[in-house]
């Protein structure tokens, strides 16, 4: 999986019919795990709206941060849901910065390159007792939580960290199983609030419509109709409607925020800040909130 020469047979799974978004994100944040429908599709919206990139770093170093903000709050298990190819940077490995051998990561995914390219890091650079990559649907609540447990990584009677960053403004299309396009929402969110124990932390980012700079919602809505007709259809969302995802679980502070807003202070030395001179133009709202 390379961005240029030849490219490998994709493993078996893939669909190189249309462009997936997470090898889309992974082309965004400067990865090699894509093939030429992903790096084409890309580089349609960058050309036509260049910002995408630093968006896309910006969600990124907001997962570092809050990844770094709850190990030093004591948190040592985590489970990155639509985690996506593990570019620039894996939770575990900011986990490991903060609490080294203590923490525990669970990464799963539908995206079966994702997956196999978690799972060839983390047999080089992982711990095989507490990372591991698991391949299973986020519409299955029941059954991923499920596989998680019976990896032995993750306690699920002890709290967690559920992250999920970016997923949510993502539809599922049509499946044999499920024939019409699914909102990964409000029910979903809703049925992973009540799976999580008693404190553990459910982090949220998600695209937003609202409040954002002049020219920014024609550039949405640009970038919802490409993505609609190239098979990854996409749903944003205004503040109000993020926040109801928290349901009852107290929202840490600085609340729900633009990613650059989200603790600022826990950005690492190595991080390279984004080319957004103002927060709002990396339209993403992120948040955090605890389950008491």
């Amino acid at each position: 999986m390379t961005a240029s020469g030849s490219e490998p047979y994709p493993p078996a799974g893939v669909d190189l019919s249309h462009p997936s978004i997470a090898r889309i994100y992974d082309y965004y944040l400067g990865g090699d795990t894509n093939w030429e429908i992903d790096r084409q599709f890309a580089e349609k919206l960058l050309t036509e709206f260049p910002i995408l990139r630093p968006v896309a770093r910006s969600n990124r170093l907001f997962l570092h941060r809050l990844v770094r903000h709850l190990t030093k709050a004591g948190v040592r298990q985590f489970i990155d849901l639509g985690s996506g190819v593990p570019t620039m940077g894996h939770a575990h490995e900011v986990a490991d910065q903060v609490a080294p051998g203590e923490v525990r990561v669970a990464y799963v995914d539908h995206e079966p390159v994702a997956v196999a390219h978690s799972r060839s890091l983390l047999r080089q650079y992982g711990d095989e007792d507490r990372h591991i990559a698991i391949h299973a649907d986020i519409r299955d609540p029941e059954g991923l939580w499920e596989k998680i447990g019976a990896s032995g990584v993750i306690d699920l009677d002890e709290p967690v960290a559920l992250l999920m960053i970016a997923v949510l403004h993502i539809q599922q299309l049509p499946t044999p199983d499920s024939p019409v396009s699914e909102d990964l929402g409000p029910q979903l969110v809703a049925t992973y609030r009540d799976l999580l124990p008693s404190g553990s932390h459910l982090a949220i980012s998600h695209v937003t419509d609202e409040g954002i700079p002049a020219g920014s919602a024609e550039m949405l809505d640009r970038i919802k109709t490409m993505y609609d007709s190239s098979g990854s259809p996409v749903i944003w969302r205004t503040k109000t409607q993020i926040e109801a995802l928290f349901g009852d679980f107290r929202i840490i502070d600085p609340g729900l925020t633009w990613t650059p807003l989200w603790h600022p202070e826990e950005a690492s030395v190595t991080d390279e800040t984004p080319n957004l001179d103002e927060p709002s133009k990396s339209i993403v709202l992120a948040g955090v909130a605890k389950k008491e």
